[in-house]
Parts: structure tokens; sequence; C-alpha cells
């Protein structure tokens, strides 16, 4: 941990965390000491939206309607803007935020001359002590998996009865493991590209293309832990849904089916098949892998387990899944548990390819779209899978 008082010399390194102060008060937040910054809001900018010099996004990462992500192993990061409320347009809000983004990822599409508008952009996080934050990378707009107009996305959102609009915004965490002291004080005498610039960020700004810091797990299987929601929100939504199929866990089958298609979005086709005897029903898909012409199609089965968390999928179960599939598919589990860690060794030793979507995953799936809260998840479940 970087101590309050040294933040106005420290560098800033990827995952250490920089201490607030003890006042009480705003003035205990730390970036205005780190960066020169002000000292509320998501946004914090030196410059204005049109002509930024320095840019750093802070989330919580706990708004639920708005569910902020950093995925580590791919190193993208999902923020969404500041028109969280109904109210205001797109673009009309008080720390102009959305308005940033319009401008920032429109530069990105600009060739050269746009990127070298785009400020350096620092990414931050509660770190669940006060004002500490965690420091989580520099990004830069865009994914090298999207296209330009993929990439920054007006989204729809209902509140107390009234729809209005809010940016969601994809970014690349560039590999750059340590920003300098010495390029902190060229942002702020506006000169970015100093040879003090990381060469990952200037790579960027000269050719497009975004190095991204990917961190690969060191264990391949997820433990139990890892596998159940650690919130009391997804712990809920998840008792909703074993609650509602429980006496009926064949029709877990057709909400398995969608909790799926929220993962893979690029699904052909789904259909059920037959109940069998362990309470679990299967079904048999197709996933698109490129577009138009150039696409291929992919077969896959799919196992539904709708179990209490207390009870893991084991050996057993998994061995199921396993036997059905044939060459060149793959298999998906969905289920309101977890794996046992024995089934989940096996299918990574052996190199099975199956996902395992646990119940911490079917919690953040519908957390990202939409249905964040128990009552939603409710309303869905009874508009979309009656009981028969």
């Amino acid at each position: 941990m970087i101590a309050f008082d040294e933040l106005t010399t420290c560098d800033l390194t990827v995952d250490a965390v920089y201490q607030g102060g003890k006042s009480g008060n705003a003035g205990d937040d730390p970036l205005p000491r780190l960066l020169e910054l002000a000292n509320q809001g998501g946004f914090r900018r030196r410059g204005t939206p049109q002509k930024l010099e320095m840019l750093a996004l802070t989330s919580s990462f706990a708004d639920v309607d708005w569910p902020d992500e950093l995925d580590r192993e791919t190193g993208v990061l999902t923020y969404f803007g500041d028109n969280k409320k109904p109210g205001h347009a797109l673009h009309d809000t008080p720390k102009q935020g959305n308005l940033i983004l319009q401008h920032i990822f429109e530069d990105a599409h600009a060739g050269i001359e746009g990127r070298r508008r785009v400020p350096p952009i620092f990414v931050f996080g509660n770190a669940g002590t006060g004002r500490d934050l965690i420091f989580l990378g520099l990004a830069v707009p865009g994914t090298e998996d999207l296209r330009a107009s993929e990439d920054l996305v007006a989204v729809w959102k209902t509140a107390s009865g009234s729809r209005f609009q809010n940016y969601r915004a994809r970014f690349t965490v560039l590999n750059v493991p340590v920003i300098s002291r010495g390029w902190i004080r060229d942002i702020l005498a506006r000169n970015p590209f100093s040879p003090n610039a990381p060469s990952n960020w200037c790579a960027w700004v000269e050719g497009g293309r975004a190095k991204a810091l990917r961190a690969q797990r060191s264990i391949e299987y997820r433990t139990m832990r890892e596998q159940l929601p650690s919130d009391p929100l997804g712990l809920g939504i998840v008792k909703e849904i074993h609650s509602y199929f429980e006496n009926r866990p064949h029709d877990f089958e057709a909400c398995s089916a969608a909790i799926a298609r929220l993962l893979l979005p690029n699904v052909a086709s789904l259909d059920l098949t037959r109940p069998s005897r362990d309470g679990g029903r299967d079904a048999k898909g197709t996933l698109r892998l490129g577009e138009g012409s150039a696409s291929i199609i992919v077969d896959f089965a799919l196992e539904a387990k709708c179990y209490a968390m207390t009870k893991s999928v084991g050996v057993k179960q998994m061995s199921r899944l396993i036997s059905r599939l044939r060459h060149r598919q793959f298999g998906i589990l969905v289920t309101t548990s977890f794996v046992d860690v024995y089934a989940y060794k096996e299918i990574k030793e052996d190199q099975h390819p199956i996902i395992v979507i646990s119940a911490r995953d079917i919690a953040e799936l519908l957390k990202r779209n939409g249905k964040g809260d128990v009552s939603n998840v409710r309303i869905w479940l009874e508009s979309e899978f009656p009981p028969r």
C-alpha cells in the first residue's frame, strides 16, 4: 500500500493500493494528490471534453444496474457512462462523462491524428477501505474483437417508468505494469509524448494496435468459493432461480438455454431433448463462429443441474456430459450450484472442452443483462418459464 503522504512522488503500479486520508472529508481522496485531479465523480479529467489532457475512470464495481467489469484474463474493461437516472438526454450530464466518451471513441477511430488527441486514461477501483483506490491500469478506447460501431453503444434502461439511455464503453487495459512519476509530470506539463511515455501506449497511438495486459489463471479450475456468489444480491438471485424450479427441475433446462445464450450470443440453435433420470435435461445446439459466408457452425451439448448451493456437481454427473460429446463438439454445464473440485480437475487435466456456468456466473450474467435484483429475476422467470 502506498501511504497518503507519498502520493505526490510515487509511480503507478498495477494492482497497488493508494491510501486515502483519514480526515473524514472529501480531501481524503487520493487522486488530487496522485494525479492533480478532482476529488469526486467517476470521470476525473484535466482539460475540456473536446480537448482532454488526462482522464481517470473510477468505479466501485458494485453498481448492479450499471455493472462495470474488468476481465483480467483478456484485459477488457466494460465501463458505463454517467447518465444513470431518467430525466436527462444521453450527453446532458453534470460531469459530462458521456460527452467525454463520445469524443475519445470518435478520436480513437480517426487515424493517428485522432489517436494523438486521446488522453492517457488511468483506471481505478475502490479498494474496499475508506477512500483507498487500487490502480487497475492504463486504458485505451476499443478492443481487438469489436468493430468501431460496437465498442461504444448507447443502451436503453427503464427506471421509475421512464426510459433513458446511457453509454456502455469497452476499453483495453494495456500491458503497462508501471506508470512512472516522470511521465505523470510530463502529462501535467502537457507533454504526453515525452521519452517517459510507455512504449505500448505509444505503439497504440502510432499504429492503433492495443497490446492488452492479460493475466492467465495460474490454477485453471475454480474452487467452490470462486463458483458461488460472494455478495448477498447474487446469492438471492440464484436462490430465487433454484426455488422456482426446485419442484420441476426438468423445466430448468429452458432457463439454462437462455442463460447459455447470454454468455454465447452467437448460438445459432438450441433444441431441448428428452428428460434424464437424474433431474436434468439435455439440449443440443450449434454455435456460429465468424460472420457471413466465412462463418462455420460448431456443435455443442448442454446439460443443466438445478441444485441447491450446498450440493455439488460431481464426477459422475460430469462424466455423463463428457460421454455425450462427439468429435469436435464441446459441452456446456449450467448449474445453480458448483462443480466439485475433483470433477473440475478432471475436465481441465484431461482437456475436455467444457464450459462451466456456475451459480456465480448465472448471477453475474443476469446482472449484466438488466436483471440486477431478485424481483426482476422473478418477473423474468414467471414471464419466460411459466409452469406447464
